[in-house]
């Protein structure tokens, strides 16, 4: 081995002393984690034989100073979930119709995409996404009908009201992880976009700080709440990625009128409708067998020691990172910048929340919520190669609603929307208009979708 080698090797085995004395000092075994970290571990230590610690700092720095992610912003407001936490969300507004040349949409906008046409409602883009379900899984002919029934109800006879697509995020991220959509669909389509309780620019949730326990049905009744203050009338329509996804079944399960009165169309994006503790998490058995018999104990004692582990994971920085990169993408080639915007919204989650939120996940069951979005519009989306949330997952969530359009994103992961955002803006795209959010138009005009290598 070269010097270089041993000296990576080192580097490696002195950080995972370090993070696993810090465990100790916490009264935790370390071991389950560092099961977790092995694989990111090696990766680590193949980068650090050609690039310095000092120029990776250097490289972070330069990404934060210059990624353009996460800097779009809307009209801020404030919900006020039912133990008194403040939720914040933001609203991006629809820009006022074209003088000339507009159609007069749903929601103002000029429409989405000449792919993508209203007289189309069925197109699966197997070809741009790569996995489609089944043609069943297409609305059928007698399917247009009753959508066609259920717009006339939603939007009325008269000029149709504005649409508003609320976006849910997942665990450990924020709105901002919607970057991309956000930037095509700016102006086209009214959007309110918010941070879960704890997370974000949302208040930390005051009955988990009282000692109550966080459980999915409590997202639910925030987002209710988010549209209450956000979208209090008019059709809405409802995306949400990983946690996002289960949030809003707890919706469906708790206020399903309010699915049935408002919901125009539903997006579910890497997400589950139950099961969580049967991932493996691309672990062999042992390992998996570990982490599931002491990680709700590491989290919890982590958790009540918050301050020395957020300084072990700024001294760790570089294991994280890799481990981040393992679980939310499946690229070899993602933007370096996109990776370090990952890592931003992640390492930005308390480690006192990432521990009260994750119980919630092994006893989250919502498979029942399900068929209360039958008569919907539904676009089921997911990375083949997720490791969180894995495609049998959403496969699963397909089975009970066997009408909805399933896309599986070949060489994608868990973070589907940021490592392949035009496939997922263009199938959003499609839902929009079959929900009759838009019309047709161009939707790269609107927008940073950069190119992604991959897509089919």
């Amino acid at each position: 081995m070269s010097d270089s080698s041993a000296g990576a090797a080192g580097d490696v085995v002195a950080a995972a002393a370090t993070t696993a004395a810090g465990w100790r000092r916490a009264g935790v075994a370390g071991a389950a984690i560092g099961v977790l970290a092995a694989g990111a571990a090696a990766g680590v230590a193949v980068e650090r034989l050609t690039v310095g610690r000092g120029m990776r700092k250097k490289a972070r720095l330069a990404l934060d100073a210059t990624g353009p992610y996460g800097s779009l912003r809307g009209t801020p407001g404030r919900a006020v979930a039912d133990d008194g936490t403040e939720l914040y969300y933001e609203v991006d507004e629809v820009e006022p119709p074209r003088a000339a040349g507009g159609n007069g949409s749903p929601g103002g906008a000029s429409g989405l995409a000449d792919r993508t046409t209203a007289s189309d409602p069925a197109r699966t883009g197997a070809s741009d996404a790569g996995r489609t379900g089944a043609s069943g899984r297409a609305a059928s002919a007698d399917r247009a009908g009753a959508s066609g029934s259920r717009r006339r109800r939603l939007f009325g006879r008269k000029a149709p009201a504005p649409v508003t697509v609320v976006f849910s995020h997942g665990y450990c991220l924020g709105q901002d992880s919607w970057h991309f959509q956000r930037a095509a669909l700016r102006g086209l389509v009214r959007a309110v976009y918010w941070d879960q309780r704890s997370h974000g620019r949302s208040e930390r949730g005051r009955a988990q700080a009282d000692g109550v326990a966080l459980g999915i049905d409590q997202l639910g009744r925030d987002l209710k709440a988010v549209i209450d203050a956000a979208a209090p009338e008019g059709p809405i329509v409802l995306v949400g990625h990983s946690m996002g996804g289960m949030t809003m079944m707890a919706l469906a399960d708790q206020y399903p009128a309010l699915i049935r009165d408002r919901v125009a169309a539903v997006a579910f994006v890497g997400t589950s409708s139950g099961r969580l503790g049967e991932v493996n998490f691309g672990l062999p058995v042992a390992g998996v067998r570990a982490v599931r018999r002491v990680l709700p104990g590491v989290l919890r004692a982590l958790g009540t020691q918050a301050e020395l582990v957020e300084k072990g994971r700024r001294a760790t920085a570089d294991l994280f990172a890799g481990l981040i990169k393992r679980y939310s993408f499946s690229s070899r080639d993602v933007d370096p910048a996109v990776a370090r915007f990952a890592e931003r919204l992640i390492e930005s989650t308390p480690i006192d929340v990432v521990a009260e939120f994750y119980p919630a996940f092994t006893e989250h069951d919502k498979s029942g919520a399900l068929p209360v979005f039958r008569d919907l519009p539904v676009l089921i989306l997911a990375g083949e190669k997720d490791l969180v949330t894995p495609s049998s997952h959403s496969e699963a969530i397909a089975d009970v609603l066997p009408e909805a359009e399933l896309i599986l994103v070949p060489d994608a992961g868990h973070l589907v929307m940021l490592e392949h955002p035009e496939t997922v803006t263009d199938r959003l795209a499609d839902l929009l208009v079959r929900g009759g959010a838009v019309a047709a138009a161009n939707v790269g005009e609107h927008g940073n979708t950069a190119q992604q290598p991959g897509r089919r």
